[in-house]
């Protein structure tokens, strides 16, 4: 779909292409060819959707008791500070295109702002003066 929008009709021609196009149809290639030889690997992405959907789910216990579970908060902040240089280093190691680097680093960052605010509200709870 990525690579209609960007106007890629032969992702299989990546290498012709440049830019944040080659990126999109060399992956499209990759998942068309890893799904035709291991179908399973679909599997394994459902799996990581389960997983965000159930650490989701522990966000829903200080929204309920802020002043008990602030350590909830706290481990999803930790978490998207890890994020930077997670993506960092890792998608220079599979030669991952910097321009994507860092749009993963931008979850982590934007992540922190809701959770740091609601630390915030959190220690207004706690000290009410």
């Amino acid at each position: 779909m990525i690579c209609r929008w960007l106007g890629v009709n032969d992702p299989a021609s990546y290498e012709s292409l440049s830019g944040i196009r080659r990126w999109m149809a060399f992956v499209a290639v990759g998942l068309e060819k890893t799904y035709q030889a291991f179908p399973f690997f679909g599997y394994g992405t459902d799996w990581l959707a389960f997983g965000h959907f159930v650490i989701a789910l522990f966000f829903i216990v200080p929204l309920r008791n802020p002043l008990g579970n602030e350590w909830v908060l706290r481990c999803g902040l930790i978490s998207c500070i890890a994020v930077v240089p997670f993506a960092l280093i890792c998608g220079e190691l599979r030669q991952i295109p910097l321009s994507w680097r860092v749009l993963d680093c931008s979850f982590g960052i934007l992540g922190a702002i809701p959770l740091l605010y609601c630390l915030y509200l959190t220690k207004k709870l706690s000290n009410p003066a």
